[in-house]
């Protein structure tokens, strides 16, 4: 059987293509958003990027998995600003991982392009606060 770019389908369950590559980019990924959030706990500064990541990243997966069912039935759906902001929120891991294992908002170049420069902004935030001292945040 020939697989399609879609998920192969093995006794009803998706198998992601490339998983380890895929599991490799996600753990390279959350790196810094979880040494500089870790960093903030540890001196004591603040547990609320590290709690914000975790519950708004559950929070995300779980509205893909909403929003996946709801587009399955021709249901009401949940508007692509509202994803885009938990994400913004600091959701985009659990939205990786979602749509990874739910096989949603995948193939939409206009959603995609957005989601990555979400996560890029994340990158860069986290470069900037644990490596320039704050200097690309003080220019603005």
């Amino acid at each position: 059987m020939k697989s399609s770019g879609r998920a192969a389908h093995r006794g009803g369950a998706a198998r992601i293509r490339h998983l380890r590559f895929k599991l490799l980019v996600l753990v390279l990924l959350c790196a810094l958003p979880l040494s500089g959030s870790l960093s903030l706990w540890w001196r004591g500064i603040s547990i609320v990027p590290l709690v914000a990541y975790g519950a708004v990243s559950l929070l995300t997966f779980l509205c893909y998995w909403h929003d996946k069912r709801q587009a399955r039935a021709e249901g009401r759906r949940i508007p692509e600003n509202v994803l885009h902001a938990l994400e913004l929120a600091g959701g985009w891991p659990g939205a990786l991982l979602a749509q990874q294992l739910l096989r949603h908002k995948t193939r939409k170049l206009s959603y995609q392009t957005l989601f990555w420069l979400i996560v890029a902004l994340h990158q860069v935030y986290w470069i900037d606060r644990l490596f320039l001292e704050n200097s690309l945040l003080s220019l603005f």
